[in-house]
């Protein structure tokens, strides 16, 4: 799979680079963790505090920034606390980012390297913008909906919601997961695209009467294989999300790392305009082997580790 891979990029003429896994910043998304480590170098006496990537997007935005062109980076990346059917803490992901390209064409990219990889070349793609899908399928507005008619929709599928104390985007997360990510790329590529801007995430926000998040994900087989975006080259804007970020991780309790100040030096320096694609591999190789558990395409899962 992975010479696959290299072969498609090598073929686009798209650079392999390598970048950090451990760095002294960490990411601020509220719904990840960081798993951490301590670097006890010359002139650290009580060590560096250092966290292990979730992603390398940070780095090879830097490298955007600093001339680099189109790049793709196949690497380890860990979250703390996650495990289960389709999660591991340690996993292997595919990252590229393509300069001068919109979200909507990375889209038909991201379906080619998946054909390629599947072997698959007549396997066929549907798109579906985020807000159509919950009118169609859940008969609810996103962008017009409140607590209280997420609360009955849910009840009404069967999820009892007593005792969650979930935000607007919180229960639209656990109507997608439970109610409708299980029927999405079933013999098909499933593209969700345009978020609302409350998940826009590292994402561009485009205006409008409804204002969407320029962002995508990919679903095969009922799993989420990918997570694009048409990226965000605003630095004051890029700070702003951090510093909210940072704000709901410390209002949970969670702790609040440092935010990777050269990066925004580096979006203020100038990013180019680009589109870039996170694909977990794992998955990817589990719908490849027709495997139903992550850990039957682990050499040595965690607990074995």
């Amino acid at each position: 799979m992975l010479a696959t891979i290299r072969s498609f990029f090598a073929e686009a003429s798209v650079l392999e680079v390598e970048t950090p896994i451990a760095s002294r910043a960490a990411i601020s998304d509220p719904a990840l963790d960081s798993l951490g480590t301590r670097w006890q170098g010359p002139g650290q006496p009580e060590g560096l505090p250092l966290y292990l990537q979730t992603s390398p997007e940070f780095a090879m935005k830097r490298l955007l920034a600093a001339g680099s062109g189109p790049i793709y980076q196949i690497c380890k990346v860990f979250r703390d606390g996650e495990r289960g059917r389709l999660h591991h803490p340690e996993f292997s992901l595919l990252e590229w980012y393509r300069p001068g390209l919109g979200y909507r064409e990375l889209m038909i990219e991201v379906a080619a390297v998946v054909r390629r990889v599947l072997d698959a070349p007549g396997l066929s793609v549907e798109e579906i913008a985020y807000r159509d899908l919950f009118r169609d399928r859940l008969g609810l507005d996103p962008w017009h909906t409140d607590l209280d008619a997420l609360g009955r929709v849910a009840l009404g599928l069967g999820i009892q919601g007593a005792g969650l104390h979930l935000d607007l985007d919180g229960w639209l997360d656990l109507l997608l997961t439970h109610c409708l990510e299980a029927h999405l790329g079933r013999g098909c590529m499933t593209f969700i695209y345009d978020y609302p801007p409350s998940q826009a995430a590292l994402a561009r926000v485009r205006a409008g009467p409804a204002p969407v998040g320029e962002r995508f994900e990919l679903y095969l087989e009922g799993m989420e294989l990918a997570n694009g975006f048409h990226e965000l080259t605003d630095a004051g804007e890029q700070q702003r999300r951090f510093t909210q970020d940072l704000a709901e991780r410390a209002l949970a309790g969670c702790p609040t790392p440092p935010l990777d100040e050269a990066f925004l030096a580096a979006l203020a320096a100038g990013m180019p305009a680009a589109s870039g694609v996170a694909v977990g591999l794992d998955r990817l190789l589990m719908v490849k082997t027709g495997a139903c558990h992550i850990d039957e395409v682990l050499a040595f899962p965690v607990e074995r580790a």
